[in-house]
């Protein structure tokens, strides 16, 4: 069956747990997965019945990593289009077999579903956890993961054909473990308002990881960036947003189809007239620090902002943590931290994310 671009049908080759599902089908198996089924699986009941009503819209929340979450809607045929551009982009094919291992609470969850009844794909499911993979050694064409799964799963993902990794930032170490992984892995830029993903970077051999495509983001077909006059990312895809998306992502354009992500706008610290991008200094401090931590800025009366160091783990020593960072090479003098405080544990988003803002009044 060729796949077709609408809603309203259910690829003929969906099989769910092992089990095909036509559209009517979907509807027995919705309320009984949110009558007799675990927490996880009444999420997946929930938005099968979602799907298949005659609403052209479904709500989703947005995961509150840059703010209380909000709800918004999203156009199913968006996200079937959105589906299909992951598909062309991967090369999925109907019959391919594929692992939901997200909270379909999220849209990662909802996406992974979307995928199987668009592109005709074989879908299990498992309860979300760290280690998805830890009790089953069946081979998947495609699985969806975020880093920490990944870095749980590393001995297991050998069993995966294609990898794709988001919902948060990819440490250096485990970027380092995933170069060596036999299994072709993305990491992926997107956000619920762009129907999760809307550009991939593989990341490949150690060999080959100076090319372009490993340094920047490629988008999906069908959608183009370009920068505003803050140097953010504006994503044009109309196929899946019926405007134009303004982020807060500063980026460095390659072209309209490749970028790198640099950091948020609204994290930049004016310290002392230089500005520094938060991420770019984590991202240097990643290999060195064992820990949850992040760069963040607090008021000060010379330098407007002082750059500080939070660590999630009580038991660092602050003092030679500093001298170490002092001693890195390529660390400029402006992203020394002035302070390094010690805090356990931080405040999570309602994803699990760790919310910058709450954690920070908790040192002040």
């Amino acid at each position: 069956m060729k796949m077709n671009p609408t809603w309203r049908k259910i690829h003929t080759d969906f099989k769910l747990n092992g089990v095909p599902c036509s559209h009517a089908e979907l509807s027995e198996i919705g309320y009984s997965l949110i009558k007799e089924g675990q927490v996880f699986e009444n999420s997946i009941g929930d938005f099968l019945l979602d799907w298949i009503s005659d609403t052209p819209t479904v709500n989703v929340f947005t995961s509150g990593s840059t703010g209380n979450p909000k709800k918004i809607t999203l156009k199913k045929a968006h996200m079937v289009n959105s589906a299909q551009a992951t598909g062309e982009y991967l090369g999925l094919k109907a019959g391919d077999t594929s692992l939901l291992c997200l909270p379909c609470s999220s849209i990662a969850g909802k996406m992974m579903l979307v995928r199987a009844m668009v592109l005709g794909l074989e879908l299990d499911y498992v309860e979300p956890s760290a280690t998805p993979l830890a009790f089953t050694r069946k081979p998947y064409d495609f699985v969806a993961l975020v880093p920490l799964q990944a870095e749980k799963s590393l001995t297991q993902l050998s069993q995966i054909n294609t990898i794709i990794i988001g919902g948060a930032p990819i440490s250096t170490s485990l970027r380092k473990a995933l170069e060596q992984s036999v299994s072709t892995v993305f990491e992926t830029y997107g956000m619920t308002e762009t129907i999760t993903h809307i550009a991939m970077k593989k990341i490949g051999s150690a060999q080959v990881k100076s090319s372009a495509v490993e340094t920047y983001f490629e988008t999906l077909p069908n959608i183009s960036v370009y920068q505003d006059a803050r140097d953010c990312l504006v994503i044009n895809a109309p196929k899946i947003s019926d405007s134009k998306i303004v982020t807060n992502d500063i980026v460095e354009l390659l072209n309209d189809s490749k970028f790198k992500w640099l950091g948020r706008y609204d994290s930049i610290i004016n310290s002392g007239g230089i500005k520094l991008i938060p991420e770019q200094i984590e991202e240097k401090l990643s290999h060195l620090i064992g820990h949850r931590f992040f760069i963040a800025g607090i008021p000060d009366e010379s330098l407007g902002q002082k750059l500080i160091l939070i660590v999630e783990d009580i038991s660092t020593d602050n003092q030679d943590l500093f001298h170490k960072i002092k001693a890195l090479e390529g660390f400029g003098k402006y992203e020394i931290p002035k302070e390094i405080y010690s805090l356990q544990p931080f405040v999570e988003t309602p994803s699990g994310k760790i919310d910058r803002k709450k954690t920070l009044l908790e040192i002040s």
